[in-house]
């Protein structure tokens, strides 16, 4: 890791991070200090490859995706679909013709017509929204087994108008006399056919202007993470995401997809083996150009995919004879300055073990959402740096450092692409099969949030 700048950078982090309180309290508003509902359990889950946009629409849209991914989760449990008491599902990208894709999906899984189902949207924590809602559901006594998941096809982002031509076209629908239209038609100007594109826009944060790229730039700055870190970590990425398929630590969890004409997709298809420090190095920084660090390299893909998960209560784990994967403990919300969104972990983390009276050591296995290289190495820096650990965190000293071989283990997003409605499902439903995988008891699922929140998730293997 590179060694971060000395004051007054970690100064920059603590003044923008200063108006969440979520990390300096052991008690906020996603949780409790003493939790004494009913146990909850992950019993099951799937997803589909993530599949890279190519500058088209993909193959599917998300309900496609998430019907994808469901049918075979669904068609392996010993209890039929109408035994579920509702469908939650995170989708930020909604498209025309799937309002409410949670309630579509339902419908297209066979789940019955008097199947509740909603959708969430907290940006890049929809996924993990959609779990946390589910899990406060099944602990509160108010239902028994949930499908929660995640789905997003970046790849089906609108194209919209600019201001300025959606109100040409509103003068010209709302005129009244021939000579009216035609002076509308005059003003007309060829620039106004132009579209913008929504992704861009929705990637741009409306308080401070910053796309996503430009935020991890800023943290990036403030603790000194250098091109060389961001490139080797993204490489790490490549090559774990690249054996973990060769190894087979993904099957059962990643289900193959079947387009409408026939097209098998069967792996995650933006992970490249081959790619190289040199290959890394020799891609222009698109941000922040020319000196910027964050490069398409270095940074997640805009991909297409689904997630899903099944909870339970201990109830009905006994009723339908269940094997309980893991257990949900509980999770943290937290919030901050926009400019530097991507230390949010750092924060929802901090005050989730706060809350438990747990440490860093604790902590068996993570997975940290990779937005960007250089947003994942900055949070590790931040849990190093005393300055923002007292001042920020509300810590008596450092988080410490956390061990790379505990972290993201089969690669991430930079490798994986980040579908963000469903990438906070997936990197909950990897964290249970790694830990399984490993041996390992306890683990903790983050990720920064586009609008400067971050979300986390703890759980423990039964």
């Amino acid at each position: 890791m590179a060694q971060k700048p000395k004051a007054p950078a970690p100064a920059a982090a603590r003044s923008r991070a200063r108006p969440s309180r979520a990390a300096a309290s052991a008690s906020t508003a996603s949780g409790r200090e003493d939790p004494a509902g009913r146990p909850v359990y992950l019993v099951d889950g799937t997803r589909t490859p993530f599949l890279r946009a190519r500058g088209k629409p993909g193959p599917f849209t998300p309900v496609d995706l998430a019907v994808q991914c469901g049918r075979p989760l669904l068609a392996r449990q010993p209890f039929p679909s109408e035994t579920f008491d509702m469908v939650i599902l995170g989708c930020v990208n909604v498209i025309a013709d799937e309002m409410n894709p949670a309630r579509v999906a339902a419908l297209r899984l066979g789940m019955g017509a008097a199947m509740p189902a909603f959708t969430v949207q907290i940006n890049c924590g929809s996924g993990m929204q959609s779990i946390d809602t589910a899990f406060r559901m099944i602990e509160l006594g108010k239902a028994d087994v949930i499908l929660a998941g995640g789905a997003e096809a970046l790849s089906h982002s609108p194209l919209v108008l600019s201001q300025e031509a959606t109100k040409w076209f509103a003068r010209f629908a709302t005129e009244k006399t021939a000579w009216g239209r035609t002076a509308a038609l005059a003003a007309f100007r060829p620039e106004m056919a132009k579209p913008v594109i929504g992704l861009e826009r929705g990637l741009t944060d409306p308080m401070t202007e910053l796309n996503m790229g430009q935020t991890a730039e800023v943290i990036g700055h403030i603790f000194g993470i250098t091109r060389k870190a961001a490139d080797a970590y993204a490489l790490e990425s490549h090559l774990r995401l690249s054996q973990a398929h060769k190894e087979g630590f993904l099957d059962g969890e990643l289900i193959p997809a079947v387009s409408r004409d026939g097209t098998l997709y069967d792996h995650d298809d933006g992970v490249r083996p081959d790619t190289s420090m040199e290959k890394l190095a020799s891609l222009k920084p698109v941000f922040e150009k020319p000196y910027g660090n964050v490069t398409a390299g270095n940074s997640s893909q805009i991909t297409d995919g689904a997630s899903w998960v099944i909870l339970a209560s201990e109830e009905a784990v006994k009723r339908h004879k269940l094997r309980p994967l893991a257990r949900i403990v509980d999770a943290e919300w937290s919030a901050l300055d926009p400019s530097i969104m991507g230390l949010g972990p750092t924060l929802c983390c901090t005050a989730l073990l706060k809350r438990r009276g747990l440490t860093r050591e604790d902590i068996d296995l993570w997975e940290l959402n990779e937005a960007f290289a250089a947003q994942v190495l900055a949070c590790l820096a931040a849990w190093e740096d005393e300055e923002y650990c007292r001042d920020v965190l509300g810590l008596d000293g450092v988080f410490g450092p956390i061990d790379r071989d505990r972290l993201n283990v089969d690669g991430g997003a930079i490798s994986l692409g980040h579908p963000v409605g469903a990438s906070g499902n997936r990197i909950v439903l990897h964290l249970v099969n790694a830990m399984r995988r490993l041996g390992l008891k306890r683990g903790m699922a983050t990720e920064c949030i586009g609008g400067g929140q971050g979300g986390a998730m703890l759980l423990e293997v039964v």
